[in-house]
């Protein structure tokens, strides 16, 4: 059955941890919004992208411009259910915004299923919703999480209505988890990709 899903971006997230689950959700039926506070819908962010290549951390690029379908200010967490918190650059700076942090607080209040990777976890510090969870994020970020009261794994995790990983190579199976949470079934037949490979 098709989700209402809320997606939180700003200007540098990452451009493949908002542009693969955007697209993703989308293709198995899944409605999604994305918003950024002070943006409306039509507006555009602009992506980072952040590459692994062997150095002490990331090495960061800019990205495409990401078109927003909704307007922050517009939305009711209530008629959502569930959410994505994406990473990059974007959360040191979208969780010092009061109705950002309202709004992931809603969906742990009401135990909706949430998404979120590599530094998205600090918004959901922010919004004080992490004692007591297991879960993971990008590695820089884990003082902060367990600041927070979660106890930080070094894997793509689920507790309870929590998804994480720790960056975009974790998205075959972050999606996975989360379409779980979901209700989706998503199954790969190895042997049907191998026939239509001859």
């Amino acid at each position: 059955m098709p989700k209402q899903i809320l997606m939180i971006v700003g200007d540098f997230g990452e451009d493949l941890e908002i542009m693969v689950p955007f697209q993703a959700l989308q293709m198995v039926g899944h409605e999604v919004d994305a918003v950024c506070p002070e943006k409306e819908a039509g507006d555009a962010i602009k992506t980072a992208v952040h590459d692994f290549r062997g150095d002490q951390t990331y090495l960061e690029e800019r990205g495409h411009d990401f078109e927003l379908n909704a307007t922050m200010s517009d939305v009711d967490p209530s008629e959502y259910d569930a959410l994505v918190v994406p990473g990059g650059r974007a959360p040191e700076y979208l969780r010092t915004y009061d109705e950002v942090l309202e709004t992931v607080r809603h969906f742990f209040e009401e135990d909706k299923p949430v998404a979120s990777l590599c530094h998205g976890p600090q918004i959901l510090a922010a919004a004080d919703v992490l004692d007591g969870y297991e879960m993971t994020s990008y590695p820089a970020v884990q003082a902060e999480v367990k600041a927070a009261g979660c106890s930080w794994v070094d894997e793509t995790t689920t507790d309870g209505n929590l998804v994480t990983g720790q960056a975009w190579p974790d998205h075959p199976e972050w999606l996975a988890q989360f379409m779980a949470l979901l209700g989706d079934e998503v199954t790969h037949d190895d042997a049907a990709v191998a026939a239509d490979d001859d």
